[in-house]
């Protein structure tokens, strides 16, 4: 007798198929916060080993260095893992709910970048991680129950390419203006903004799979969404030659999730039949876990001045 995932998977009521998503998206922050810690060892180890000043972005030499660390690649691949469990989430549930999980690894870089950078956070910066991850959490327990995932036109897929694109004008500009003055946070807001569309557009694409739509416009969004992923790497990699990966992962986590489940509000619509309390949520659970974000950046013993 043949197991048929495929099958069974059909078999579950729409209602509750959308939960599968979280086991698949908590499994991936895991992922997430491993790999980013060996990332930002590699970095690291790249940096103490060149001359190049980082202040003003990673060198092209430093980049084809890390290729060569053996921490660096393990990180990336448990990265790739990271996002393949992501999208894997967001086949089965609405962005506003899997999408800012992602949180529930900060806690775990937090904890290991401890232990292996033998520094004791202090009081203000564990408070910080505690807003960020619990604006998060409040944030999707509220988007559990009041968000469901809906067809994407064509006008809402153009409209998010659009706001890609000035998107990435700006961040451009802000770079090449101010690139030998900016810190780990513009870097981390930079790439959580970047990737809240990279999660947008994937879960454009695997709607228009689903609706058996695939063309130009769909290998727009395709080609769009590899572009900001690969800015976005660029920005991460830079953020962790001059700040803690407890930063990077809180900035991914919380900017990443507020930016695609914005999107998914405003374009996608999928908050339509959400109460006015659980918008009044997100907004204010919202601004908690971005104060989070700032003050880990304030207050964290590894953040360089």
């Amino acid at each position: 007798m043949e197991f048929d995932l495929a099958a069974v998977v059909t078999a579950v009521p729409p209602q509750a198929r959308q939960f599968i998503g979280i086991p698949l998206a908590l499994l991936g922050a895991v992922f997430l916060a491993v790999g980013a810690q060996l990332q930002h060892r590699g970095v690291h180890k790249v940096e103490a080993r060149t001359e190049d000043a980082s202040r003003g972005g990673l060198q092209i030499r430093q980049l084809l260095l890390l290729l060569k660390r053996p921490s660096w690649l393990i990180g990336t691949i448990m990265l790739g893992l990271a996002v393949v469990l992501q999208l894997s989430s967001l086949y089965f549930s609405p962005i506003t709910m899997v999408q800012p999980l992602g949180a529930i690894g900060l806690v775990i870089t937090a904890i290991i970048n401890s232990r292996v950078s033998h520094i004791k956070l202090k009081t203000p910066t564990i408070m910080a991680i505690v807003l960020c991850v619990g604006g998060v959490l409040v944030f999707v327990a509220v988007a559990s129950f009041t968000t469901t995932s809906k067809p994407v036109t064509d006008r809402d897929l153009i409209t998010i390419l659009v706001i890609l694109a000035v998107v990435l004008v700006a961040l451009g500009i802000v770079f090449a203006v101010l690139r030998h003055r900016v810190r780990a946070l513009f870097y981390v807001i930079a790439a959580g903004i970047l990737y809240g569309f990279v999660a947008t557009l994937a879960k454009v694409v695997l709607g228009r799979l689903q609706q058996s739509e695939f063309e130009w416009l769909t290998w727009t969004c395709v080609l769009a969404l590899l572009l900001a992923a690969a800015l976005g790497g660029y920005f991460v990699q830079n953020a962790y030659s001059s700040g803690p990966p407890d930063l990077v992962i809180a900035g991914l986590t919380v900017v990443d999730p507020l930016v695609a489940v914005g999107i998914g509000i405003i374009v996608l619509d999928e908050a339509a039949g959400a109460p006015w309390w659980a918008i009044a949520t997100f907004i204010v659970s919202g601004a908690v876990a971005v104060c989070g974000v700032f003050l880990i950046a304030k207050t964290h013993p590894q953040i360089r001045v």
